[in-house]
C-alpha cells in the first residue's frame, strides 16, 4: 500500500460506499414492504423463525 491507507477506505474513496448504499435500499424497501403488508398479514407460520436469504440454519 503506497498511502498506508486501509483497502476498505481506498475502495470506498473510489467506488463509493456501497454496503452503506445496500443497507439503505434494504432499509427502504423494508418500509415500503411494511406499509403495503403491515405484519402478521404474511404467509402463515412465518415470523421470527423464517429462514434467511441463504435457508434455514445449519444442524436443523
Amino acid at each position: 500500500m503506497r498511502s498506508g491507507r486501509p483497502i476498505f477506505s481506498r475502495l470506498v474513496a473510489e467506488r463509493g460506499d456501497v454496503p452503506a448504499e445496500v443497507r439503505g435500499e434494504a432499509d427502504r424497501i423494508h418500509r415500503d414492504l411494511a406499509r403495503v403488508m403491515p405484519p402478521g398479514t404474511g404467509m402463515p407460520g412465518a415470523g421470527s423463525h423464517t429462514p434467511g436469504p441463504m435457508g434455514p440454519p445449519l444442524g436443523r
